[in-house]
């Protein structure tokens, strides 16, 4: 009976770190900035980044919390910590401070570190590893975007 009462709540404070780090990102829009920018082809419409986001957020949360239930703080639940700061840094970094390098540098950081967690909460749930993959594709195909922004705007 105890462990139900601990589950859930858990599950908010996973929700309530995801979300925080949404609202910091969401805070720094693209704006102007990102409007003058030279784009490829294939860049999306803006309207399909917000719901991507918010399905992403969710499975980010979900394989936070899946990590913590089965191992508690350790390499994984560690790496995922990693992962939502640099999340949450290439907003600011892109829109905040239009450093469109250093929003490079953090995406690859990114992409990275969500490759290592993959890794690393494997052998602890595969489920949580899985919960990441769209999320994995999802940040490449940001990350060479950004780079395609970073080459037609130097």
């Amino acid at each position: 009976m105890h462990n139900r009462f601990i589950r859930y709540p858990a599950l908010f404070i996973f929700l309530a770190l995801v979300g925080g780090a949404a609202w910091f990102g969401a805070s720094y829009s693209p704006g102007p900035f990102y409007a003058a920018l030279q784009k490829p082809a294939w860049t999306p419409p803006d309207a399909l980044f917000a719901p991507v986001w918010a399905v992403l957020y969710l499975m980010i949360a979900l394989a936070g919390w899946i990590v913590w239930r089965a191992q508690g703080l350790g390499p994984a639940l560690g790496m995922w910590l990693v992962q939502l700061a640099l999340n949450a840094a290439w907003p600011y970094l892109m829109f905040g401070q239009k450093l469109v390098t250093d929003a490079l540098i953090d995406i690859a950081a990114l992409w990275m570190a969500i490759l290592a967690f993959i890794v690393l909460a494997w052998p602890v749930r595969h489920a949580a590893s899985l919960l990441f993959v769209p999320y994995f594709l999802w940040v490449s195909y940001a990350a060479a975007l950004n780079f395609a922004l970073w080459r037609l705007n130097s």
